[in-house]
């Protein structure tokens, strides 16, 4: 399938291609959709590549992205979203504050940023816990940034490093990884971020900068927590589709679960998992609530109108993937790294970083490298461990540098009450903190992979 074209025209497509890729996401504010697929398609014309062939790449790239996490998206969506309506989230973060104290309650939001953003979008959680951090801080009298940052800092990870959420799945899809193995080093990538960026970095933010509690919240009666579901019952549900993963990853290299491979071979299965939570969220937090079916139906549905702009994006990213692998770019890059002894860790941290901090998408950005990491030789002969390695880099790597062209930039500034400058300061290093620790902590692993 991959066309014998003349490498330096093959880098100089490359090259040109992504460059109008880039300039109509920066300069001309095209959506991100429409700027990867011109961009891929420019890349196929440039680089020669027969008219037939890249129209099987575009189709090819569609249909095998969306194979892989269409149904975990949907699934995904629809399982926060009753997890949001229920008051699980709220209910995970207040008694976690209660068991640590406020004196620790920075480490408790942390760890409840890092569960609740697994199975709900980065803004959702975020708008459902802030009043928490500010209740907080209200109390205790306290900077807002020092209850803040460490909430923000969980959302990040658990959004960024960890399946179900969508962009380690997109990633694992492209490089055919299990998600098992993805959710075992993205956690332990992730709990690593997660401390630094948050218990740690926000209590220096607490102290450097004073961020009152915004006035319409500081006149607020506190939380009510009387009505909210049990938090056993939260995490055990949040836990299924994790652990059937990672059992079923297990069973596949434990000789002792051998008779029991096949079952979990079948629960296992990242959308059987994900299904089985969601019918056991609707019962638990939905019917013996009060919700009806329809009531329920409605706020599944509408939990989905989002996850078309997520698919949409990474389909086209599934694109570049494709038009890269055939049209050998993948084998002159990957040609490249190797003279270069470059890690492929590394190299998956660094072009995920560039297209970040220049286009500002962590979704965009992950499935730009993820393409282009997935078109290199070799890839395949890989252990399911440096894999997945390779899958937090990506991942870490879109998370680091968030500033004026990242949506979330401006949602912590606004929500926090923050001016640019200490959103500055503080969210972006906090990003980068992120990103860079759960990058040197996939790199040690991968050292052992």
């Amino acid at each position: 399938m991959e066309a014998a074209l003349n490498p330096t025209r093959l880098v100089a497509a490359a090259l040109i291609g992504l460059a109008i890729l880039l300039v109509l996401i920066i300069k001309f504010k095209i959506q991100a959709m429409v700027a990867i697929l011109i961009g891929a398609i420019a890349i196929g014309l440039i680089a020669g590549m027969p008219f037939e062939q890249i129209i099987t790449a575009v189709n090819d790239g569609i249909g095998n992205t969306l194979k892989g996490i269409a149904l975990l998206v949907g699934l995904g969506s629809m399982f926060g979203a009753i997890l949001e309506v229920s008051g699980g989230a709220q209910s995970i973060a207040v008694t976690m504050v209660k068991k640590f104290g406020d004196e620790k309650a920075a480490w408790a939001l942390g760890i409840t940023g890092l569960v609740i953003a697994m199975p709900v979008f980065f803004d959702a959680g975020l708008i459902i816990l802030i009043p928490l951090a500010f209740s907080l801080a209200k109390r205790t009298k306290r900077s807002s940034l020092f209850y803040a940052i460490p909430l923000l800092a969980g959302l990040a990870v658990g959004h960024a490093f960890i399946p179900p959420t969508p962009g380690p799945v997109l990633v694992a899809t492209m490089l055919n990884v299990e998600l098992g193995w993805v959710i075992l080093v993205g956690i332990f990538c992730g709990a690593c971020a997660m401390v630094v960026a948050g218990p740690l970095f926000g209590a220096f933010c607490g102290k450097k900068f004073y961020v009152p509690v915004p006035e319409h919240v500081a006149n607020q009666a506190d939380f009510d927590d009387s009505k909210l579901p049990k938090f056993g019952t939260i995490v055990g549900i949040i836990l299924i589709p994790l652990v059937l993963i990672v059992l079923d990853s297990l069973a596949g290299v434990i000789p002792a679960m051998a008779p029991v491979a096949a079952i979990f071979g079948f629960l296992g299965e990242p959308f059987v998992a994900l299904l089985i939570a969601t019918v056991v969220a609707m019962y638990f937090l939905g019917t013996r609530y009060g919700y009806s079916n329809a009531e329920l139906e409605t706020v599944m549905t509408k939990s989905l109108e989002p996850t078309g702009l997520i698919l949409l994006v990474t389909a086209s990213g599934g694109v570049l993937r494709y038009m890269l692998q055939y049209s050998g770019l993948g084998d002159v890059i990957g040609n490249a790294v190797a003279s270069a002894s470059l890690p492929l860790v590394v190299v998956a941290f660094v072009v995920a970083a560039l297209v970040r901090i220049s286009v500002g998408s962590a979704t965009v950005a992950m499935t730009m490298a993820a393409g282009i990491v997935a078109a290199m030789p070799g890839i395949a002969e890989l252990s399911p461990l440096y894999l997945a390695c390779v899958t937090a880099a990506v991942a870490g790597g879109a998370t680091v540098c968030s500033h004026f062209n990242d949506s979330g930039f401006w949602l912590v500034k606004s929500l926090v009450g923050l001016d640019e400058k200490t959103t500055l300061k503080t969210w972006t290093i906090m990003e980068t903190l992120v990103g860079a620790t759960g990058f040197v902590v996939a790199l040690i692993i991968s050292f052992f992979a």
